[in-house]
């Protein structure tokens, strides 16, 4: 355990001290941690000695997404998500939809031996966009305010609307929808999960906020604890969530929204150092990742898994948002700037452990296909995002000053 440690920790800390240069260059951080984690694992150098229970990485990966998800929300600029609200309506309620429908349509093709309701699982689980993966793009301000605010709430939310969705289908491949229609079930399970997370993520946070107002009237803040107050505010929203039965991902987003808000100019100060501690969490991940599973994972693709792999990165998820996005003004680049940087990351792999627990025949399949499909959003969307950001922006100044 200690040498494990010892090589993740001096790798953190010369990753530390490039990342200003690494985030200039066409290459990102994720990119780099699956490398090592697969050179420095068993079927590399072999001097990552990684076991980790399925359990384990999931506690880990709920936790990175949840920060990740309340600070970028923090982040957020409100007012133009307000004003330009309708591209993550359609994208949410339009085009997720879609992209389910397809993904299973896709799959009934390339994948015979799995069945329909496992199909829909697995277009589920890839209809979630990873807020970690796509922070390169929401955070470059080359980037139109309205497209990096519309990209950043719906990789916010979907995750949380696909919980619910998830369930139903998983409930219809058990046989444990009971009596229930799947409409009926599909509505109760939406219903619940999204009004827990909105009441208490908003709720928290509001209490939350406003008991550090006052603490700090008061002179009783920590120059050292103030450090800890998003995290564990963002954890907390997180948890008392998921322990609730609802969708911890919808309360982490909403209650970083409002967080965000009610801070004020203080929000950048609050948020700083959970940022990198967020940081740190995702890069353990991703090294775990290509440690224990890419390498292994890889070895047994088949076509049919690459080929949707490759189809779920583009047509299935492209044209789908892009249709979803007809009559909003937005022209033919900005729809497919905003249809291209959906990649699946954290999201989908908390999501296939959980699958993984029901045992299902075709959980095989789908975990290769997941496997893979997350592979290679972090190396297409890692080297894309800088160099198409750039020249999206540069694009867009030049039209408007035409």
């Amino acid at each position: 355990m200690y040498a494990n440690l010892a090589i993740i920790a001096v790798f953190a800390f010369i990753y530390s001290a490039i990342a200003g240069r690494v985030e200039r260059s066409v290459v990102t951080g994720p990119i780099l941690f699956i490398a090592f984690g697969l050179i420095c694992g068993p079927i590399g150098l072999g001097i990552l000695d990684i076991e980790i229970e399925a359990v384990e990485v999931r506690v880990l990966a709920d936790i990175t997404l949840a920060l990740i998800l309340f600070i970028d929300a923090s982040n957020a600029n409100l007012r133009v998500l307000v004003r330009n609200v309708v591209i993550p309506r359609r994208m949410l309620l339009v085009g997720m939809p879609l992209v389910i429908a397809l993904g299973a349509a896709v799959g009934w093709i390339l994948l015979p031996g799995v069945s329909i309701y496992e199909l829909c699982i697995l277009a589920t689980i890839l209809a979630a966009t990873d807020a970690a993966l796509g922070k390169g793009v929401v955070t470059n301000q080359d980037v139109p305010a309205r497209i990096r605010e519309g990209l950043n709430a719906e990789s916010g939310l979907n995750d949380g609307l696909a919980v619910p969705i998830l369930f139903v289908f998983i409930a219809l491949a058990t046989g444990r929808s009971g009596d229930q229609s799947s409409t009926s079930l599909a509505l109760s399970l939406v219903v619940r999960e999204l009004g827990i997370g909105l009441v208490v993520g908003l709720g928290l946070t509001f209490i939350g906020v406003k008991l550090a107002a006052w603490c700090q009237q008061r002179e009783w803040f920590s120059e050292t604890w103030t450090q800890i107050l998003v995290v564990a505010l963002a954890l907390a929203c997180f948890a008392t969530a998921q322990s609730l039965h609802g969708s911890g991902y919808i309360a982490a987003f909403v209650g970083g929204l409002l967080f965000g808000h009610l801070a004020g100019t203080a929000t950048h100060k609050l948020v700083h150092s959970a940022e990198g501690f967020g940081e740190l969490l995702a890069l353990a991940i991703w090294v775990v990742f290509g440690a224990t599973v890419v390498g292994q994972t890889w070895g047994g693709m088949t076509w049919p898994i690459v080929a949707y792999s490759l189809l779920s990165l583009t047509v299935i998820r492209m044209l789908p948002m892009v249709l979803s996005l007809s009559g909003t003004g937005e022209n033919l680049e900005s729809k497919m700037f905003l249809a291209w940087f959906g990649p699946r990351g954290l999201a989908s792999i908390v999501f296939i452990i959980i699958v993984a627990g029901y045992h299902l025949p075709g959980q095989s399949t789908m975990l290769q296909v997941v496997v893979c499909t997350v592979t290679l959003c972090v190396f297409a969307h890692g080297l894309s995002a800088n160099a198409w950001a750039r020249g999206f922006g540069r694009r867009r100044k030049s039209l408007n000053a035409g």
